[in-house]
């Protein structure tokens, strides 16, 4: 069985870059290798029926993220803040 490598992991910030979620970003919370797809938070959010259960008493319609296919989003990088360097004068002697 071999691994199925993806370019973003769990936790990176994603941009999507086609579909009708174009430009969203939003943070990967789950990645599927086999199926090619990422839950991203916030995006793609689809409603979904439940039925009344144990933690659920009054059961009805929840909102969550739905997948999307992994070749329609990129990893955004994320700039570090500048640094302050100080600059060495050469003393003169």
């Amino acid at each position: 069985m071999s691994r199925i490598k993806t370019h973003v992991r769990k936790g990176d910030l994603v941009q999507v870059t086609s579909g009708a979620a174009k430009g969203a970003q939003g943070t990967v919370l789950e990645v599927q290798p086999g199926k090619g797809r990422v839950l991203i938070e916030g995006v793609r959010m689809i409603k979904k029926a439940v039925r009344p259960s144990q933690e659920r008493q009054q059961g009805g319609i929840i909102e969550k993220e739905g997948p999307i296919h992994i070749s329609n989003v990129k990893r955004v990088e994320v700039k570090a803040e500048p640094k302050k360097t100080k600059k060495k004068v050469a003393s003169k002697k």
